[in-house]
């Protein structure tokens, strides 16, 4: 068995990638801090800026894997402790969980798994003692993957979401989205033009969408075309909402809660002119250096929506309001842990007032599209048929399946835009898939 760490040793290789990992989940699970804040910006780890580019993809692929099957692990780790997860040392719950996801789902040798997790524990105050319980139960893991791996079935979503989803979508669709949820997905790119060229040199293919879809292995920014500005990441789904705006040449658009800034560069692509608002003067930073890089320009605007008083109305006006994500789970699998339904009656009230302002600051003849990347339609169709209602200004435009490149699956009765998780599918369900979104779109009347 591994011994702990002196000051004199040096630390062992990939051990420092699994304590980071380990942190972070600890973090999501234990205290809900999100996870891109723990991988990026202030709040970031501080050990991240120590790690080599190799131990930094494997230590996001153990937490990602870790949060995307966290029912699962629970269930099939929790079948070898009699007394369940020790309840006086939670880290070691979270190091039985990174230690199986290893086993199970990563390209880690078994006694790698196995030795640096009970190193990890060795090193906890209060899970030094359960050292022995994790090399012995992360043991029998491995000793029965296969047979495990066969029993896995859809235990990683909360049963207050798979309950919300069946009774919207129906059974069948509630258990599709959970299964596409499992996988993780490909990389999204929303190139400026000539995606089949693209497609080829980043070994992707181009989506119906016109996304160029890839795999990609690395730091995102050594990707061809990254530092000449010719793409930025966009989920295929977050693209479409941008593009029911129609022709936006030389028209005013205010994008509202724009950063990170994907729709915004979409706009100024186009050859609007656009302004971003957005309350978050960090995230609105880094939606600057966006379009720095990729040679865009758009007006800033650092402040509340809300309380923003522009001089003049717009054109056109793009609201992606903040949601309950739950759309956005197959790249951001710790929504699901850090959200649940008591969440919704306050993104509900939010939502309500942005529409009512993002009305108000149309042009007469001027067209609104607000959407959410949220599965749950008090955010999406419950809020446009309540502002409909308040607002007899407003009227509905229906989005033709044309406009979705012919996906009339992607479109509700109503002609309000409705993606799930499941759709696009492929026999590699890594390559298949896209965010949740849901998108309507409006005009005020001229009159």
């Amino acid at each position: 068995m591994a011994r702990p760490r002196t000051s004199s040793q040096p630390e062992v290789p990939g051990l420092a990638a699994r304590r980071i990992a380990a942190d972070i989940v600890d973090g999501v699970l234990r205290r809900r801090i999100a996870l891109d804040e723990q991988l990026s910006g202030k709040a970031a780890h501080s050990g991240l800026a120590t790690l080599a580019d190799r131990d930094r993809a494997l230590m996001r692929r153990l937490t990602a894997t870790v949060l995307r099957r966290l029912g699962t692990l629970r269930h099939l780790v929790g079948r070898f402790l009699e007394k369940g997860f020790p309840p006086d040392a939670p880290r070691a719950e979270t190091i039985l969980l990174i230690g199986a996801a290893q086993i199970l789902w990563l390209d880690v040798p078994d006694h790698a798994a196995v030795d640096l997790s009970v190193r990890l524990a060795q090193a906890d105050r209060r899970g030094g003692r359960y050292a022995g319980l994790v090399n012995a139960v992360l043991r029998r893991v491995a000793q029965n993957r296969d047979a495990l791996i066969a029993e896995t079935a859809a235990r990683d979503t909360p049963d207050w979401l798979l309950q919300r989803w069946t009774k919207t979508y129906g059974k069948d669709s509630a258990k599709a989205i959970a299964q596409a949820n499992g996988h993780e997905p490909a990389l999204d790119l929303t190139v400026k033009g000539d995606a089949e060229s693209w497609a080829e040199r980043l070994r992707g293919r181009v989506l119906p969408t016109g996304t160029v879809r890839t795999v990609a292995q690395g730091a995102i920014s050594l990707l061809p075309g990254y530092s000449e500005g010719a793409w930025w990441v966009q989920d295929a789904a977050a693209s479409l909402p941008a593009r029911l705006l129609g022709n936006v040449e030389g028209l005013t658009v205010v994008d509202l809660c724009a950063a990170p800034g994907g729709k915004t560069a979409q706009l100024a692509h186009a050859g609007a002119q656009v302004t971003a608002v957005d309350r978050s003067v960090n995230r609105l930073a880094r939606l600057r250096e966006n379009l720095t890089r990729l040679s865009l320009q758009a007006t800033t605007v650092a402040a509340d929506a809300l309380e923003w008083q522009p001089e003049n109305p717009f054109a056109a006006v793009l609201l992606d309001a903040p949601c309950s994500s739950t759309g956005t789970i197959r790249r951001h699998p710790d929504v699901p842990w850090l959200k649940s339904a008591a969440d919704l009656t306050v993104l509900t009230s939010l939502q309500q007032r942005l529409l009512d302002r993002a009305a108000g600051l149309l042009k007469p003849g001027g067209t609104l599209v607000y959407c959410v990347c949220s599965l749950e339609p008090e955010e999406g169709e419950q809020q446009i048929e309540a502002l409909l209602a308040r607002n007899p200004d407003l009227v509905r435009r229906p989005v033709t399946p044309a406009e979705v490149f012919g996906h009339a699956e992607f479109l509700a009765d109503d002609g309000d835009l409705r993606t799930l998780p499941h759709y696009l599918p492929d026999a590699d369900p890594q390559w298949g898939g896209l965010d949740g979104f849901f998108a309507a779109r409006l005009t005020r009347k001229s009159g």
